[in-house]
């Protein structure tokens, strides 16, 4: 008898599920272990893994339709088996991830004594250049990449939800070489004049864009932080010179090594994460959550990081950070970076976290604040390291500043003990051989 797939929990948030692809198609044989879909949660874009043996009788579920948790969305069964017609009716309606179109109530005729002959409307004509460009539909990554390697986006086949071509996609067809955009052909004659961009020109395509799962989720959840937590705001300005002369010290070490042999450039935000444990350690406190009537200490500092990715922002994590190196973590962070990038997390490795810190000093922001993680009770803002003159032995010199923000959640960690952790937080970073004993 036939066995019906349902559209699985990926995640402890997840409510519903857009299936972004099939990777195995009607007819096709599948084993146990098999990845049979990719699915978009909440969280990520995943690989949906098949637990039985036999052949994919049905779809029941379209690319680009977003379900339940529990809606069948295909059958597995024995070759030539006809399916049980009522395992089709347990099928939920899906909600497509496409912008419905409007019913447009007719007007009502005034009463006449003559009605006026009417005119059939004419269709209106486009070019086929202007008929693709509104169909077409690609995230603004995916564009991007489509230019740096000559590919013509109208030849892709979009893998995301309502057809929409993502990074992969992009990349696949520029590898393949199947989607190379025409070049224009040689003219006779002297080159054309470059024309001025008019001031009224756009500065992007006009379209109506789907919200993904992931980037609907991240609004509720920030919306839900910004509105319930109670946050308030501790900065300090943290003297970055000896981090910065360490992290070279140490990487012009560490680059004479293989990476089989531990070879690995330490970042600015490996150190910060590692700090940030050693501080977790000196003051628990900070490392909790609110549960209503409890406040759950938590014992080991799980600290994520945040990634920025086309469909939004993920947190992953590194467990136990209080216990490990900064090398490991660095190689933690490389590796965990890049699964974020391809959509390759598994569950257990973006949640949990009990503290988050975010650093946009790579993108040259001097200082800002962040939203709380819930249920964190805190999260740390990193801003740039600056060249500022600054007073030293009663002297003006040039000094290194890097801004730390910790946004609290009032509810679990009072001011002054917010103060404590970034007050250990900067001893760290300040003499941060402290953070490699």
């Amino acid at each position: 008898m036939a066995i019906i797939i349902e559209m699985p929990k990926l995640s402890d948030t997840m409510t519903v599920g857009t299936l972004v692809s099939w990777l195995k198609k009607e007819g096709d044989t599948v084993s146990s272990g098999d990845m049979i879909a990719e699915i978009e949660t909440d969280k990520a874009t995943m690989e949906m893994e098949a637990f039985d043996d036999g052949i994919l009788l049905k779809q029941l579920v379209k690319e680009g339709e977003q379900v339940d948790i529990g809606t069948p969305i295909a059958a597995i069964g024995e070759e030539g088996e006809e399916l049980d017609p009522s395992l089709l009716e347990k099928k939920k309606p899906a909600k497509s991830t496409e912008k419905p179109k409007e019913d447009k109530k007719p007007k009502e005729e005034k009463p006449a004594a003559e009605a006026p002959a009417k005119t059939a409307p004419q269709p209106k004509t486009e070019s086929p250049a202007t008929s693709d460009d509104k169909r077409l539909r690609a995230s603004p990554l995916a564009r991007r990449l489509a230019e740096e390697h000559g590919v013509d986006l109208r030849a892709v086949e979009g893998s995301g939800p309502a057809g929409r071509i993502l990074k992969k996609d992009v990349l696949q067809a520029a590898e393949s070489g199947t989607a190379a955009a025409a070049k224009p052909a040689k003219a006779d004659g002297p080159p054309p004049v470059p024309q001025a961009i008019s001031g009224g020109a756009p500065i992007a395509e006009e379209e109506a864009i789907p919200v993904s799962n992931m980037r609907a989720t991240i609004a509720r959840r920030l919306l839900e932080s910004k509105t319930e937590i109670p946050h308030y705001y501790l900065e300090v300005d943290v003297d970055a010179g000896p981090l910065m002369a360490l992290r070279q010290e140490v990487n012009k070490s560490l680059e004479k090594l293989s990476p089989e042999q531990g070879g690995v450039k330490l970042s600015v935000n490996d150190f910060i994460l590692k700090a940030s444990a050693e501080a977790l350690r000196r003051v628990p406190a900070v490392n909790a959550s609110w549960n209503g009537d409890t406040i759950q200490q938590h014992a080991s500092a799980d600290v994520s990081f945040a990634v920025a990715i086309p469909e939004g922002l993920i947190t992953p994590v590194i467990r136990n950070a209080q216990n490990k190196t900064v090398r490991q973590i660095a190689a933690e962070v490389r590796s965990l970076a890049w699964k974020a990038r391809e959509n390759k997390l598994k569950p257990d490795e973006f949640t949990g976290g009990t503290f988050t810190v975010s650093n946009l000093g790579m993108f040259g922001i001097d200082r800002f604040s962040a939203i709380i993680n819930p249920p964190n009770a805190a999260i740390l803002a990193v801003g740039t390291t600056r060249k500022v003159p600054v007073v030293k032995n009663d002297e003006i010199v040039i000094g290194q500043r890097m801004a730390l923000t910790l946004s609290g959640d009032h509810r679990i960690v009072d001011g002054a003990v917010g103060a404590q952790f970034l007050a250990a937080l900067r001893d760290l970073l300040e003499n941060p051989a402290l953070a490699l004993v």
